[in-house]
């Protein structure tokens, strides 16, 4: 089965264009199986049945991993299948039955405008460091672009004089404009630290860690834990934290959810949805409160 898990990815990877994220998580869903089956003494693709398949998604769902999760399983599961039965490496689709649990939709946790302000003052000192962290964000919060996308920014990405950045993945690129405040930022951490802070100098690398290389998601992660405490925030945040306060802050000020969905990146507006249902809760909230017969 290894086998024909390494030829799904790369073809995932030559073919469709995925990205290196999407990539890792076929692979560590698939390898999963993998070790599954091996347990029960299968190892060739073609012995696999759908009864097999229904019993991992039992064994998923009895050792208490998240509906999210196992939806996501079983997508790989069924993306893997279709991959081997048109190169013709099976004669049944042992996938096409298994169903994935239903998801509960939760509402994404959102920083008030107070909070916000709070976490963007935290590193306000002069060192390089927090002269990055600051810039880093700033551009989050403005921009609403995915931690990934933040992390793997070239300097030839940010248009300065125009106050844009250009966000590319494998099929599209959106161009994604940013405030004063986080013109500013960028500016000082362009002028003042981040030269001192990379490690080759010639390096295209927006924002460096403290090494010199390309800041890791698990670098930033811990930077965003580091301010929130910091400012005081007692919400669990994380970087998406930031990116869902965006959408949400802008519908609630009035932009429209198709330009919301595109700065995003978002494919289906359905999901961009989800912050102007935010808002109407926020607006019901506001009405029982401030109404005389709420």
């Amino acid at each position: 089965m290894e086998k024909e898990i390494t030829a799904f990815i790369s073809y995932m990877h030559d073919v469709k264009k995925t990205s290196d994220n999407t990539e890792m998580s076929y692979k560590r869903d698939l390898e999963k199986l993998k070790h599954f089956l091996a347990g029960k003494g299968i190892s060739n693709v073609a012995s696999i049945t759908s009864e097999d398949l229904d019993s991992y998604v039992k064994y998923l769902n009895d050792n208490n991993f998240a509906a999210a999760t196992i939806s996501r399983n079983v997508a790989s599961i069924k993306a893997f299948y279709h991959f081997l039965m048109q190169e013709g490496i099976v004669s049944e689709d042992a996938a096409e039955k298994i169903k994935s649990p239903k998801i509960e939709k939760k509402m994404p946790e959102i920083l008030s405008p107070d909070e916000v302000v709070r976490l963007l003052e935290q590193p306000g000192g002069n060192s390089s460091k927090e002269i990055r962290d600051k810039a880093m964000l700033e551009l989050l919060y403005a921009t609403g672009i995915r931690v990934t996308e933040l992390i793997t920014l070239k300097k030839t990405d940010v248009n300065m004089k125009m106050g844009f950045l250009v966000c590319k993945d494998a099929n599209k690129e959106r161009i994604i404009p940013f405030g004063n405040a986080a013109k500013a930022a960028l500016a000082r951490y362009l002028d003042d630290a981040r030269e001192s802070m990379l490690g080759d100098k010639s390096s295209d690398i927006l924002f460096a860690n403290c090494s010199g290389k390309p800041m890791s998601r698990q670098g930033f992660w811990k930077l965003i834990k580091f301010y929130a405490n910091k400012a005081d925030i007692k919400a669990d945040i994380t970087p998406q934290t930031l990116r869902h306060s965006f959408a949400a802050h802008l519908v609630e000020n009035g932009a429209d959810l198709k330009s919301v969905q595109e700065m995003l990146g978002h494919s289906d507006i359905s999901t961009t949805q989800i912050y102007a249902n935010l808002n109407y809760n926020h607006i019901k909230d506001v009405y029982a409160k401030a109404h005389p017969r709420g």
